[in-house]
């Protein structure tokens, strides 16, 4: 397995940085930051996880907020 020093999602599941985003910021302002229905209405792990799979451009916001987040820690 290559070694990724630099790539902060280097190892990290999707579970891990949804579930990482909603200890942080709880769902109602995660709704805020990123205006999804899975994270607006009866949100969840499994549902959002579902949907990120499937939605390219709202994983990108979700790693880009983890990212943003975890630089700011």
């Amino acid at each position: 397995m290559e070694k990724q020093p630099n790539n902060p999602l280097h190892g990290k599941t999707l579970e891990m940085i949804v579930q990482y985003l909603v200890d942080h910021y709880g769902w109602e302002e995660l709704g805020d930051r990123i205006t999804i229905r899975c994270f607006n209405e009866n949100p969840s792990i499994k549902s959002s996880l579902t949907f990120l799979r499937k939605t390219p451009w709202a994983r990108t916001k979700v790693e880009a907020l983890y990212i943003d987040t975890i630089e700011r820690a």
